[in-house]
């Protein structure tokens, strides 16, 4: 196992993560962001399976969030504003009249600490960032880390862990863009997913939960014995087409003992499974994902990678009866979500 360090643009660090299967991870301690990781098919060919830009200066803006780290809140709070004991809070309004994924001040965008580290069988890197009270709207002055760990199992370990001098709100994700065709074969039509969800949460017309919770039961959302995502893409179901023809939902997924969410790619053979203790999940296949950006394989366009950002729900802060994004000081924020990559097939 090894890990590599490379200067980009003389300001970040990209690091690179192999185990000795030869699976690789690289990223960036400018917003944790993801680049690369490159896993073999079924005829043992290394492929990249996430989205990435050519040029890394591309990601000084990330409008689309391609492999960050998300925080303080992943998701869309709606009316860019919460109230915590009786406090009302006012955020940035980056997406219409709501604040999506920390706006311009979220964890997408600072240079995060980085402490690289290998033992015998795992090699990684943990980041640290500090965000004082006040940041971005938000209370308390909080510590959070995120640990990303490569085994030799093929498993990608993302441990996130934080805690507040003040009541406040955090639920951190990773933004990575899936794409298990392998240097974007295809699009994500043809993906199969499995889910352990029963109930998933209603959107309006501006993405914005209802407060409403949907069972799944003979809806395109149904993902408990599988279904490929053009399901949901060619659906003309309303929560559907409210998602600009796909799928930018929150999932609830049932506890289980077992893998949260498999994903299997027939033609390359790939199956990547996703295990975590958080209690849901947005399912996003990249419904409006710009035309024509410079990505490392080819150039962007809708339905190319699909998003799988486990964390609570902004919902919460608006709607009773969904999974809290509230952190009490000196409250230990801690998840874990693990990403293993196998052949099927």
């Amino acid at each position: 196992m090894k890990i590599e360090t490379q200067d980009i643009l003389n300001k970040w660090k990209l690091y690179t993560l192999t185990n000795n299967n030869g699976m690789t991870v690289s990223f960036l301690n400018f917003g944790g962001i993801i680049t690369d990781i490159s896993v073999p098919n079924r005829h043992n060919q290394l492929e990249n399976v996430v989205l990435g830009y050519t040029n890394y200066t591309d990601y000084e803006e990330n409008p689309n969030f391609f492999g960050a780290i998300i925080g303080r809140v992943a998701g869309r709070i709606q009316d860019a504003s919460f109230t915590i004991q009786d406090q009302p809070y006012s955020l940035a309004a980056n997406e219409g009249g709501h604040h999506l994924h920390g706006a311009d001040e979220g964890f997408h965008q600072v240079i995060w600490q980085s402490s690289p580290f290998q033992s015998d069988d795992t090699v990684g890197v943990k980041l640290n960032h500090k965000s004082l009270d006040g940041e971005g709207g938000y209370p308390g002055t909080i510590e959070v880390a995120v640990t990303y760990t490569l085994t030799n199992n093929n498993e990608l370990i993302l441990d996130y862990s934080g805690t507040s001098d003040k009541t406040t709100v955090l639920t951190m994700t990773n933004h990575s863009y899936f794409n298990l065709s392998g240097n974007l074969a295809a699009t994500i039509h043809n993906h199969h997913v499995t889910m352990e969800s029963d109930d998933f949460v209603e959107l309006d017309t501006e993405l914005i939960p209802t407060g409403k919770k949907i069972n799944v039961v003979n809806t395109p959302f149904d993902f408990r014995t599988g279904r490929k995502l053009v399901d949901g893409i060619n659906s003309i179901s309303t929560q559907n087409r409210v998602a600009n023809h796909g799928y930018d939902h929150y999932f609830i997924l049932n506890q289980t003992q077992q893998q949260n969410i498999r994903v299997k790619e027939e033609t390359s053979g790939r199956l990547m499974t996703i295990k975590t203790n958080q209690p849901g999940v947005v399912m996003y296949t990249s419904n409006t994902l710009d035309e024509g950006l410079n990505l490392a394989e080819g150039n962007s366009k809708p339905y190319l990678g699909v998003c799988f950002e486990t964390q609570a729900s902004p919902a919460s802060l608006h709607h009773k009866g969904f999974p809290s994004v509230i952190l009490e000081a000196h409250e230990l924020y801690d998840k874990q979500t693990v990403f293993s990559f196998g052949i099927e097939g």
